[in-house]
């Protein structure tokens, strides 16, 4: 509701939108920004203020926010997240995963180790339920280092 006389805000305006991004260890993300790409089971999807009602499922990816229109693509933010759910209503997209990190936080040689580890448990699982959490340990690791390595060009 816009009081009279008070200027309406970018939200109001349609101009931006609502994206909350939260974690197991709570929210990560909460800012009003205008664009965001996340990756979906049916592939990525860009999201935009009034974007049309949607539910869907977030798989591990990169997240990428724009938080205004003229930020170019160099200046998105990063985001390296686990699967989960996303809800759009035109004015908020809220997504719930189990992790995410910034490219900033990700220590590259620690995830590299850990992607190391993770294809030696691939390689050496004994079981389906081990070869499963090996390809999820893989899947984590390689966009952890992915999202690193495009930090890492963008801020050049």
């Amino acid at each position: 509701m816009v009081l009279h006389g008070a200027r309406p805000t970018k939200r109001e305006e349609g101009l931006t939108m609502q994206l909350r991004l939260i974690t197991l260890a709570g929210v990560k993300f909460d800012e009003d920004i205008y664009e965001v790409i996340i990756p979906t089971t049916s592939g990525d999807i860009g999201v935009f203020p009034d974007h049309e009602p949607l539910v869907t499922v977030a798989k591990t990816g990169v997240l990428q926010v724009r938080r205004q229109k003229t930020d170019p693509n160099d200046r998105m933010e990063l985001l390296a997240i686990g699967g989960g759910i996303v809800e759009i209503d035109g004015k908020s997209v809220r997504i719930l995963v189990d992790e995410a990190d910034y490219g900033d936080d990700i220590i590259e040689a620690e995830s590299q180790k850990a992607l190391e580890l993770a294809l030696k448990m691939r390689d050496e699982a004994k079981d389906e339920v081990e070869l499963e959490k090996a390809h999820q340990l893989v899947d984590r690791h390689m966009v952890r280092l992915k999202v690193a390595d495009l930090r890492r060009r963008h801020h050049r």
